[in-house]
């Protein structure tokens, strides 16, 4: 059976896996500007039986190999990211990033090892293979706009059917593999608000107009959205994450900027989030008296889960019995944004979870200075991915 001739050869492979996880972790790129690691992923396939490489994809450094199988079946797209975070590392690790204040912080390090030993493998057997598996090495995930708009633009879902993508969690215990249908992470939105009163000394407030009191009334109104405007039973979050209001104790600002970060996981509480931070911009000038510049944007969308796509992929890992998977189980919603979700406005798919919670001392969350997965989570990551491609390209998932 293909499958366990796939999984046998994963297996002799898990060491690989690691040795290239760790190359990648000591020299981690920053967004739109992953020049080595695309040149390490491009090399890497120089020898690999692949039909087809393709570089700097989309203008941005993406990397897209094509895998033809030798009988006719489905096109299936499965994407891997591979950009770090500006963040100087704290783990301590003997392989820590050798680049000062760049740190593979969210685990694309393990996403790119694990996918191109997977890759690697599958062309490996591509003569017993049916269909046609796209291999999506992604730049640019971290950063507005995110590079999965860049390549799909590119053309890169061109003739693509479903499209899969694993994470892995370290606040998900190592030996399981999560998933979730239909909304799955939310969909994120940025703003600036620049208020602008008048300054003047703070003997006499009466002659100027005050622009730390405009924003403060700002951001305590905007705690009501979610109190007062959201259903309960959605989900949604406002974060003012800057408030750039820092002068002298006796001088009386005339500007403050303020950036927020909100997130939704439906549009339609989207719209109500953005709406009312509209309207609250509104009221403060007329309340205050000031002026304000708003700069308000839709990014990454909410990921949706295609119900039939996310059912076969849960079968298919259940059914292939890998034996480091304990269980496959369904998970709540999850707060982060992905742009992943761009790729299954497309198409349909699955954003699935790999659970990578250290064996031993505490799991700290994605972008901390001290992140990092247990390495487990890599080899069970190439054999969930590989169970979830064979089943969907000959459909070998019991119905």
């Amino acid at each position: 059976m293909l499958l366990n001739e796939v999984m046998n050869k994963l297996d002799e492979k898990k060491d690989r896996i690691i040795e290239i996880r760790r190359y990648l972790h000591e020299h981690p790129e920053l967004s739109f500007h992953e020049e080595e690691t695309a040149k390490y992923i491009s090399d890497f396939y120089a020898e690999v039986p692949v039909d087809n490489v393709e570089t700097n994809f989309g203008g941005q450094r993406g990397v897209v190999v094509t895998i033809k199988g030798a009988k006719p079946g489905k096109t299936i797209a499965i994407r891997a990211d591979f950009d770090a975070l500006p963040i100087k590392e704290e783990t301590g690790l003997p392989f820590a990033s050798k680049n000062e204040g760049v740190m593979h912080a969210c685990g694309h390090d393990g996403h790119t090892a694990y996918m191109l030993v997977l890759a690697e493998t599958l062309a490996e057997f591509k003569d017993q293979l049916q269909g046609t598996i796209r291999v999506i090495h992604q730049p640019a995930e971290e950063m507005p706009p995110g590079g999965a708009i860049g390549m799909i633009n590119a053309g890169v879902l061109d003739g693509v059917e479903a499209i899969l993508g694993i994470h892995v969690m370290t606040n998900m215990e190592t030996g399981k593999v999560f998933y979730r249908s239909g909304n799955t992470q939310t969909g994120r939105s940025y703003f600036k608000l620049i208020v602008q009163g008048k300054g003047g000394h703070g003997s006499s407030p009466h002659l100027a107009n005050d622009a730390i009191v405009a924003a403060s009334s700002f951001v305590m109104n905007l705690q009501t959205i979610v109190s007062r405007r959201i259903n309960p039973f959605d989900a949604a979050t406002v974060t003012i994450g800057n408030f750039d209001g820092k002068g002298t104790f006796n001088v009386i600002k005339d500007a403050v900027t303020i950036e927020g970060d909100v997130r939704a996981m439906s549009a339609e509480t989207r719209e109500i989030v953005e709406g009312e931070v509209r309207a609250f911009t509104e009221g403060l000038e007329r309340s205050f008296h000031v002026t304000c510049d708003l700069e308000y944007k839709n990014d990454y969308p909410v990921l949706y889960n295609d119900p039939e796509v996310t059912e076969q992929v849960r079968q298919s890992i259940d059914q292939a019995q890998i034996p480091e998977v304990d269980a496959v189980l369904e998970t709540p919603p999850q707060p982060p944004s992905e742009d992943f979700a761009y790729y299954l406005e497309k198409v349909p798919g699955c954003f699935f979870y790999v659970g990578a919670a250290p064996e031993t001392g505490e799991a700290y969350p994605h972008h901390h200075p001290k992140f990092n997965i247990d390495e487990k989570s890599l080899i069970i990551s190439a054999k969930s991915m590989a169970a979830a491609v064979l089943s969907y390209s000959d459909g070998s998932v019991n119905e």
